[in-house]
């Protein structure tokens, strides 16, 4: 039986395909596993039972992936799987803010009780919120992953020019973009040339505040902004001056903050991004997979701290040696010279961290495994 923390509300789909060999509970004293949406575990003591943390979401930013990683703790990410619902909001914020449908709709609330002179009045009053179209105008797109991606695809299916940037592309990446998307090696074009810029990176030291005032300068006077990814990608304070002066036309983003709401051409709304039933379902699935893959094969799949490896099946009369190590080649030749006798070995590096995988039989696992240096975390499978 397996412990799995659930620290937040997690779709009854995911938590069923578990199975019966899980026990999920919203308090767990010594948990195998933890099931997070967005609770913040950077103030949480880490179990020396805990062996994996799958966030049910693309972005990690509440797990302390560094103090996870010296632990051996394998931490898991699930991309893609909501990246259809913020692809379906980011279409939706590009054309509240083209169109000024919100206006519209506030305004004509007000003519409540006016009865038959209604009509006359919508006709009289309409050409005040009078906007442009998506069709022909220039896209944006940072971060051509998962979302990024259908977002320009779809950008090229309402009639739009798409320009991405995304120094990490890869080329499965690049082959599901449309072919007519402009790729481009730098941000400034970017900047120059889109009408519309919509934000689909990680936030980090480098990314943080990636529009300010700097970058805007370099923007189309009248550009629109859209940000579905993360909150400090954007300087609000720049951002806030630029829309003063109308060098930016519009904000539109689902990271309600005070300084920015009830300010004029801003379209802020609660993190949206992913509250679909179909991308919640979809999250839970796969973060339940990765967890049962990690748990009972020992099979890394979408992993931002191990590197990922997919293993087939054991033999009936082997034990599986899952070892998470430094990647130092010592290490690895000492954790091989343990065995007297291996049936299968797989290894992988992911920076300065290794994961070592021995197949053999349970006589020939050596009990120093755990003391020989540069090892981490030690884990057997029956």
């Amino acid at each position: 039986m397996y412990n799995v923390l659930k620290l937040n509300k997690i779709a009854a789909v995911g938590i069923e395909r578990l199975g019966m060999d899980y026990h999920v509970a919203d308090a767990c004293e010594n948990p195998d596993a933890v099931l997070v949406r967005s609770a913040s575990m950077h103030d949480m003591e880490l179990p020396n039972t805990l062996k994996a943390i799958a966030r049910a979401g693309a972005g990690t930013n509440n797990i302390p992936i560094e103090k996870c990683t010296e632990e051996g703790i394998a931490v898991f990410n699930t991309p893609g799987a909501n990246a259809n619902a913020v692809k379906e909001l980011v279409l939706a914020g590009m054309l509240l803010t083209s169109r000024d449908i919100l206006g519209g709709i506030e305004w004509a609330k007000t003519l409540k009780g006016n009865g038959d002179q209604v009509g006359k009045m919508v006709e009289k009053g309409k050409s005040q919120f009078a906007g442009s179209e998506l069709k022909g105008k220039i896209l944006g797109v940072v971060g051509l992953g998962a979302i990024g991606a259908l977002v320009a695809n779809a950008a090229v299916a309402l009639g739009m020019d798409v320009i991405g940037y995304d120094p990490f592309l890869s080329v499965e990446g690049a082959l599901k973009l449309d072919p007519s998307i402009k790729y481009t090696a730098k941000l400034d074009d970017i900047y120059a040339e889109s009408d519309f810029i919509t934000l689909h990176l990680p936030l980090n030291d480098k990314t943080k505040g990636t529009i300010c005032a700097e970058t805007i300068n370099k923007m189309k006077k009248g550009v629109r902004i859209m940000n579905f990814a993360r909150d400090g990608l954007v300087n609000s304070e720049d951002l806030l001056k630029a829309l003063s002066d109308d060098t930016v036309a519009a904000y539109v983003t689902d990271f309600a903050t005070d300084d920015i709401l009830g300010t004029k051409n801003v379209i802020a709304m609660p993190h949206l991004g992913a509250s679909t039933g179909e991308s919640e379902d979809n999250c839970a699935i796969m973060a339940a997979d990765e967890i049962k893959a990690y748990l009972e094969n020992g099979s890394v799949i979408n992993s931002v701290n191990l590197p990922n490896m997919k293993l087939g099946p054991m033999l009936p009369t082997s034990a599986r040696v899952c070892i998470i190590h430094e990647n130092k080649p010592n290490t690895f030749n000492d954790i091989i010279g343990s065995f007297t006798s291996t049936t299968s070995v797989e290894s992988k590096t992911r920076g300065n961290i290794a994961y070592t995988v021995v197949d053999t039989e349970l006589g020939f696992i050596s009990s120093d495994l755990p003391f020989i240096d540069g090892v981490i975390k030690v884990r057997i499978i029956r």
